[in-house]
């Protein structure tokens, strides 16, 4: 992985074997970034998507494994009070299944990368926002507290 700063936006290159969010959140800690949105393109040869299943509060998680187009990839960093940095994100995926092509997406727990990724990192300026825990659902939300 690579990254360079341009202003207030942070170009992330990543490279085979490295895993997308793990560096998104490195990079966030290593420039002291507390909340951000991202977007990104790549290839990549793993990932973990997931559905949230609002009955039992879960995700259920779907493993795709060979040449995963990464069509389009979106989320947000936010921070709690412990400063611990949580990621929101989802992802499209297109690959082939036999003679057909398909298209997977969803929430994403991990994407493995295949031979490139590119991300655009845009740091919150003028501000934190910080993730709430609701109950009802049993996930985080933004909060501007």
């Amino acid at each position: 992985m690579d990254y360079r700063k341009y202003g207030d936006t942070v170009y992330i290159r990543m490279d085979k074997g490295d895993e997308i969010i793990g560096c998104i959140l490195n990079v966030c800690k290593k420039e002291q970034i507390f909340s951000a949105v991202y977007s990104g393109i790549g290839g990549c040869s793993e990932a973990q998507v997931q559905t949230f299943l609002p009955e039992t509060k879960t995700f259920e998680t779907q493993t795709l494994c060979g040449m995963l187009e990464l069509v389009s990839l979106s989320g947000n960093i936010v921070t709690d009070d412990q400063k611990g940095l949580y990621h929101h994100t989802h992802a499209v995926f297109s690959y082939k299944h036999g003679d057909q092509h398909c298209v997977a997406a969803g929430h994403i727990q991990s994407i493995t990368v295949l031979y490139t990724a590119e991300i655009e990192l845009r740091p919150v300026v003028g501000g934190i926002i910080r993730r709430q825990f609701n109950p009802e659902t049993g996930t985080g939300f933004w909060s501007f507290r």
